[in-house]
């Protein structure tokens, strides 16, 4: 947004980034790298944070306020100085500073490295909820992992993804500050001995190994704050010393076995799991995580207040997704072992604190530990859950007496398995969605039979984005021209976006509207060619889907209509009368081969259609390597068209939707997640929907009426689509490559049809997306008033809203002033 320059501001700026490079460096403004004036600058910006965060903090205890400790694996950042910058409201001074000082402020913003903390929505929604918190004045503490080497980095070789190591602390991070006085030990394996005394039962664990947990403290600026939130991320180290002994013995190993054993902990954001030792790095991950913070929670609390019976009163947790479910056990852990509390008062402090947010309905995402592998490792804690589940099925059969398979199937324990949804359902105070439609899902499928019992526990709260990132940040243009338009402060009030509805309307606003969409598609192109060395056309339609790679996000459905318009151009040259740049970007799961091998297969068609001389100018194909928040802060602002093609039922919320339709792009999608939502708010004139609805998936799979192989036999536009991907016409990979895809489509897996329904909604995205190639091409000045009206809507799927709704239904935190 628009900030008046204060020449004063400007030349301090230039003397600070002087001083810092002067005293931290040893070197002058004509010899610094840009690494050290990216350090330098930042070096400025943060002693300005530090002061506010360190004065909130000490505020925030000696008021007593209640705080929120939000666990999650992942918080995907993104680049933490331009973003520092926009909510100081100082961006454009430091722009102006180094240009002054004769260098493109663009290039030392590129110095700085995407935090690999985070995979893909579920980190970035923790991400934009620290700095909605921030900028609510709630206090608020983000507890993650400090990976070393993030996710990985993904490189694109003979069209197929491999991963190489993301070493993002190289260099350092300057916004942390290490903590080893607050330091935790994490206990692992060993065994229990229960030993009565005149004071009641006393739990010793023997024979353990010991994993120190180190807190890294960030601070997290919202926009204008007085209280920074704060992202503590812990390190594994080991307790035990490099053993010399054993080294000048020749036992190397041995040597370094306790380092290993240790500091693997927090090397690698979630491993491979298709092995048991992926999976046993995994749980000690998220043990690691939830016993660190449970610890330092309560001795902070009894440090400053005593009474842990009060603890209730000042701390909530958030458990985000299953990953940090462990927390609730450990709670009870230092309750009852360390604090002498007994079952029922741990209990009931534990069921006050404890909240969960559920991301989706797949049972491959609702976390299950091999009980005898969880036994072995954390002893103690499998010890608390049998108890729990214990309790919990007696009070089950209160309710369903007789029913013994519908508690089995609820139960914590059942099957081999430690299920930590079932955990989290049958001690959290309050249990929410991430969409209207996603918490309908958890009240009548998924949890139904809990939430016949316990009504009053479940609730949804939609997701949303910060727009200072996803807007001010991302497409600065766009924002200033929204402020020119409306009174107040944009980036404060989230509200204000609905004051542009007018300007649909306003000939003038649509073409500054429409022209800022254009520069921003220039600037993509700029980007892919200096970052890929991948030319595209900017004046083309730009369709894009860039999310995490899913089968059922189904990248594989336009794959197949790729590939349908392609044969479309191949029979009539002038099927497409405006070319069309298709753009993916998406990671797989190290271990998902079918989610690599639809990289390979949108690799394939990319060559395909981009060397054929009949559609190369008509159509390509782009796949953005190593997708990333620094990259979709270009991508998004230059979409046309955003692609949200989920199956039905299976997306809980979906938050790219809204940073692609807060800056224009207009949403082809079905009817799920939060897409349900902005269909309400836009109007269904201004979203364009396919595909079979919840209710249909779901009659399909209940009566068995899907039979993709009959469609694939009646319907040619699929037959020769299908027939595709294994008649040898995609070049690199030979023929047949993908019949496993194929067979899939036709014949599904394990005598169950393919699950995501791509051939059954197919044809319906076919004549949809024609629709939106016609309304763009012939009728553009009214794609740009649905495209305003999106924009002017956004404002509803501002994180700051859901924050609000959160805290008044769930957390309670008082505002810091």
């Amino acid at each position: 947004m628009k900030i008046v320059n204060n020449n004063s501001k400007v030349k301090e700026i230039i003397s600070n980034v002087e001083n810092k490079l002067n005293n931290n460096f040893g070197t002058t403004l004509e010899e610094a790298t840009r690494d050290e004036l990216y350090k330098a600058g930042a070096g400025c910006i943060r002693d300005d944070i530090m002061h506010l965060w360190t004065k909130s903090r000490k505020k925030t205890e000696d008021l007593g306020l209640k705080k929120l400790y939000y666990m999650s694996a992942e918080f995907l950042m993104g680049r933490a100085y331009s973003n520092n910058l926009i909510n100081s409201g100082v961006f454009r001074d430091y722009k102006e500073a180094f240009e002054k000082m004769g260098i493109d402020f663009d290039d030392i913003l590129d110095e700085e490295s995407d935090p690999g903390l985070g995979n893909g929505g579920l980190g970035r929604l923790a991400a934009c909820f620290l700095d909605s918190l921030s900028t609510l004045n709630l206090p608020a503490i983000g507890c993650g992992i400090r990976y070393e080497y993030g996710l990985f980095q993904q490189k694109i070789i003979d069209g197929s993804q491999v991963e190489v190591e993301d070493d993002w602390l190289r260099d350092g991070f300057v916004w942390e500050v290490e903590r080893p006085e607050l330091t935790m030990e994490v206990r692992f394996n060993g065994e229990i001995r229960e030993n009565w005394t005149e004071d009641g039962l006393k739990i010793e664990h023997y024979n353990y190994h010991t994993v120190l947990a180190v807190p890294y403290d960030v601070p997290v600026m919202g926009y204008k704050t007085n209280a920074p939130a704060t992202l503590r991320l812990w390190s594994a180290k080991s307790k035990q010393n490099f053993d010399l002994h054993s080294f000048n013995e020749g036992r190397y190993e041995k040597a370094s076995a306790d380092s290993e054993f240790a500091e693997v902990i927090s090397k690698v954001l979630y491993p491979a799991d298709d092995h048991m030792q992926g999976k046993l790095l995994r749980l000690k991950q998220f043990y690691f995580l939830t016993s660190a913070t449970m610890q330092l929670m309560v001795k902070h609390h009894k440090g400053k207040r005593g009474d842990l019976h009060t603890l209730p009163e000042y701390a909530a947790v958030q458990i985000n997704d299953t990953h940090p479910t462990l927390a609730i056990p450990e709670l009870m852990r230092i309750l009852m072992d360390e604090e002498g509390f007994g079952w029922e008062e741990a209990e009931d402090i534990v069921s006050q604190i404890f909240n969960y947010t559920n991301h989706t309905i797949m049972a491959e995402a609702l976390e299950c530990w091999d009980e005898n592998m969880f036994k072995l490792l954390l002893p103690r804690i499998y010890q608390i859950i049998c108890v729990m589940n214990q309790k919990y099925c007696e009070r089950l059969r209160t309710y369903y007496p007789n029913d013994e398979a519908k508690i089995a199937y609820m139960a914590i324990i059942g099957n081999n398995q430690i299920r930590m949804a079932n955990l989290c359902v049958a001690v959290c105070h309050r249990v929410n969605g991430v969409s209207q439609l996603h918490g309908d899902i958890l009240k009548t499928n998924l949890f139904h039979d809990s939430y016949n019992i316990y009504p009053q526990k479940f609730l949804a709260i939609t997701n949303g984005i910060t727009h200072r990132r996803w807007l001010a940040l991302a497409n600065p243009e766009l924002c200033d021209l929204i402020q020119d338009n409306v009174r107040g402060d944009l980036l404060g009030d989230y509200r204000l976006f609905e004051k542009i509805m007018p300007m649909a309307d306003d000939a003038e606003f649509c073409r500054k509207y429409d022209a800022i969409k254009q520069r921003n598609k220039r600037r993509l192109a700029k980007y892919l060619k200096q970052k890929q060395g991948i030319e595209i056309n900017p004046d083309s339609l730009i369709d894009v889907q860039c999310k995490r790679l899913h089968e059922y996000k189904r990248q594989l459905l336009k794959c197949l209509h790729i590939i349908y318009l392609y044969k479309q151009v191949k029979k009539n040259p002038d099927f497409l009368s405006k070319p069309i740049t298709f753009i993916f970007g998406a990671k797989a799961a190290p271990g998902y081969q079918r989610a690599k091998e639809i990289i390979r297969l949108i690799n394939s068609i990319g060559d395909m259609v981009n060397n054929d001389p009949a559609t190369k100018d008509k159509m390509q194909v782009v796949f953005v390597e190593n997708y990333s928040v620094s990259v979709a802060e270009v991508l998004i602002p230059a979409a046309d068209i955003s692609e949200q093609l989920s199956t039905a039922g299976l997306e809980a919320s979906g938050t790219g939707n809204m940073k692609f339709m807060m800056n224009g792009a207009l949403t082809l999608g079905t009817m799920d997640g939060a897409n349900v939502e902005i269909f309400e708010q836009v109007g269904k004139e201004n979203i364009f929907i396919f595909g079979a609805t919840v209710d249909e998936i779901n009659s399909m799979k209940q009566y068995r009426t899907y039979n993709p192989g009959t469609i694939f036999e009646q319907n040619p536009m699929i037959r020769e689509v299908c027939n595709c991907l294994i008649a040898g016409e995609l070049p690199r990979y030979g023929k047949r490559k993908y019949s496993d895809i194929y067979q899939s489509l036709l014949f599904g897996e394990h005598n169950i049809p393919d699950q995501y329904f791509v051939l059954y909604d197919l044809p319906s995205y076919v004549e949809e997306f024609e629709k939106v190639y016609d309304m763009y091409i012939n009728h553009h000045d009214e794609w740009v008033k649905k495209a305003v009206i999106n924009t002017a809507k956004s404002g509803f799927f501002s994180s700051d809203r859901t924050i609000e709704e959160y805290n008044e239904k769930i957390w309670n935190l008082p505002t810091y002033k």
